[in-house]
């Protein structure tokens, strides 16, 4: 019996620095750096376009005075300083899973007991609920982000010309429309380009905000942490629901921790800290110092930074630029969530394309794309301004900064074993800021905030639905196919003949016979002379070593037991690695002769089942909309045969 065993995943590397394999990994530190602008921070830079005018519109627009504007300034200012900076930049950032970042890679570093505490249940715990769920409500951000960005900077055409007006939100609709459609040709062609508009962007913000702070120079004092808490202690209550618009400033903060494997922690720190930061911060002053000195500017503060006309015009084609490359970032990171939860058994099976040859990131998902894109004009046709828009953002990206926090905890808990008194003081401290901020946001439902929470809870219900199925089924599996060398009289029994060629058997589980062997050697009467069980295992570590990419065990008789290992970041094609196994094995089979058996299960809805009618409707549904098999591990069609059964959960 030849066996090839696979080695133990390696030790969760939680303090890696490394940048993504490929063109960025030879690149020097400054081009990581300015690349890093145009990935990373595209969607918080493009805050200033929106945020304070959300937030004097919130607290009475043209009608609040200035110790409210220093109130809502400072309010701003630490918030970037306390989610963004300490958080996630000197916190979150050192929870890496082998390089890579995202609540998905997060949920990998807590340790399997508290993942799959459930056993044969159908049903995730607590905690993979709540990765699951902060998962979700970044769906809801990536729908929202583009719509709101792209508007707010179309609406500054208004301030040029209120002949304008009527076009702003068909012509907000054609950007994204035109957004989405050239996603199939991925970024890799524009990619170069990202980083150095956003420093212009950045260096933009910082020339406009220190030129209204020489005429308003008072409001550098707004910096002190004082004005927010004066603000509090006169507003109360409405103080309070401010906080709903304020943490529209940290929007995109997520996108540090989830970016991380594409650059490493210290491009991202070195962008934040010598640009990002300061240059949000002195715009933000210079829009309120604006507001200090004309008061009529809070209607649109950030475009009223320039005198109407060309400079209007040319700080618009400058924020579209701005906008589209963030909601760039969000919609490929919707992609790179859809495939994470796929491959980690959340999410049915959808086409992935890759577009660029270089950078095995870079994915394209027609089906994720065209539901951003019919959400993304939705809401621009729903909400058609930018200031009512607002209202819908918060939840999602509060929601998932929550449960970051409680994630983070069981990690520098039970994996990086602090003591209990540290963790616990650091998780009260992340939601010291995180509760107000999320419960600011759930005022805002009835206003906007369901759009982003009815899009999370149909993922969420997606999601737990297509695991519990999964599992009922691997269960059924179980019980109705046992191990190989309980069937072994059986086939034999059932066989007539061999003929020539190999055949390929696509099980669900190693450890169990597939269930089309079983069914089809009763049916037929024959089996090829080469049989090799093939089973596909998703690690949670990104990618898996050549050497350990395998476990092959020969069981005699023609039969071959063969377990492939791919990472989550992987694409698991099958064809490369049976080569790669063929040539390293010695094995006597020949590829272009090699017959793919895969099955195919039409599921039987029924009151008496595991899950319920409703459930199990749902799953059969996704089920039936699933891409084939042979499509998501890149089978030769021709080579291809599907085997139909029926089943009942």
């Amino acid at each position: 019996m030849t066996t090839t065993p696979v080695s133990p995943v390696p030790p969760t590397a939680l303090h890696s620095d490394r940048p993504l394999e490929g063109a960025c990994k030879h690149a020097g530190a400054l081009a990581l750096t300015v690349a890093a602008l145009g990935v990373v921070f595209g969607d918080i830079g493009t805050s200033p376009l929106y945020t304070l005018q959300a937030c004097l519109t919130s607290a009475g627009g043209q009608h609040v005075n200035a110790q409210d504007i220093f109130g809502m300034l400072s309010l701003m200012v630490w918030a970037l300083i306390l989610v963004v900076t300490i958080k996630y930049l000197f916190f979150i950032l050192r929870a890496d899973h082998h390089g890579e970042g995202g609540i998905f890679a997060l949920l990998a570093i807590v340790p399997e007991s508290f993942r799959s505490r459930a056993r044969h249940t159908g049903r995730v715990t607590g905690i993979a609920l709540l990765g699951v769920i902060g998962a979700a409500l970044l769906y809801g951000d990536g729908v929202i982000t583009p719509a709101i960005s792209v508007l707010s900077a179309v609406e500054g055409l208004t301030l040029a010309s209120a002949a304008f007006k009527p076009w702003i939100v068909p012509l907000t609709c054609v950007i994204l429309i035109a957004l989405f459609t050239i996603q199939r040709r991925g970024t890799g062609n524009v990619g170069r380009l990202f980083g150095p508009i956003m420093a212009v962007w950045f260096a933009t913000l910082a020339v406009l905000g220190i030129w209204h702070i020489l005429e308003s120079p008072e409001v550098l004092q707004s910096i002190l942490p004082t004005y927010a808490i004066d603000f509090f202690a006169h507003h109360g209550w409405h103080g309070f629901l401010i906080l709903g618009s304020v943490v529209l400033v940290v929007t995109g903060g997520e996108a540090l921790y989830a970016d991380l494997g594409h650059f490493g922690r210290a491009p991202i720190r070195r962008a934040w800290l010598w640009l990002v930061f300061p240059a949000l911060v002195i715009g933000y002053l210079g829009q309120g110092a604006l507001v200090l000195s004309h008061p009529k500017a809070a209607d649109n503060p950030f475009f009223a930074q320039v005198p109407a006309g060309v400079a209007t015009i040319g700080l618009v084609i400058l924020s579209s630029a701005a906008t589209v490359i963030a909601s760039q970032a969000l919609i490929s990171g919707a992609f790179s969530l859809t495939r994470q939860a796929m491959v980690l058994g959340y999410f049915p099976n959808v086409t992935v394309q890759h577009t660029s040859e270089q950078t095995e990131g870079q994915i394209y998902i027609p089906e994720v794309n065209a539901l951003l894109a019919i959400g993304c004009v939705l809401l621009v046709l729903t909400f058609r301004e930018s200031v009512k828009l607002a209202a819908a953002y918060g939840i999602a990206v509060t929601g998932t900064m929550a449960i970051t926090s409680v994630l983070f905890f069981f990690v520098t808990h039970y994996v990086w074993k602090w003591a209990t008194w540290k963790s616990v003081a650091l998780l009260v401290f992340f939601l010291s800021f995180d509760i107000p901020f999320l419960g600011a946001n759930v005022f805002k439902f009835f206003q906007g905030g369901y759009v982003p929470v009815l899009i999370g809870a149909s993922l969420i219900a997606a999601m737990l639905i297509w695991n519990r199925g999964r599992t009922y089924l691997a269960e059924q599996y179980a019980t109705k196919f046992p191990t190989f060398d309980l069937v072994r009289d059986e086939i034999r029994h059932c066989l007539a003949h061999r003929v020539p060629g190999t055949a390929v058997f696509v099980a669900p589980s190693p450890d169990h016979i597939p269930p089309i062997l079983v069914h089809f050697v009763e049916r037929c009467r024959s089996l090829h002379e080469n049989v090799i069980l093939l089973t596909v295992r998703t690690e949670v570590i990104p990618k898996v070593p050549l050497n350990d990419s395998y476990k092959l065990i020969d069981l005699g008789d023609g039969f071959w037991r063969l377990t492939l290992h791919f990472g989550y970041m992987e694409r698991p094609l099958i064809v490369d690695a049976l080569q790669r196994v063929v040539k390293t094995e010695g094995l006597p089979i020949d590829l272009q002769e090699m017959t793919y058996y895969v099955g195919h299960e039409t599921l039987k809805t029924a009151k008496s089942g595991y899950m319920g009618r409703i459930a199990e409707a749902v799953f059969a549904y996704l089920q039936r909309n699933a891409v084939e098999v042979e499509s998501t591990f890149g089978l030769p069609v021709r080579q291809v045969v599907e085997i139909g059964t029926q089943i009942d959960l």
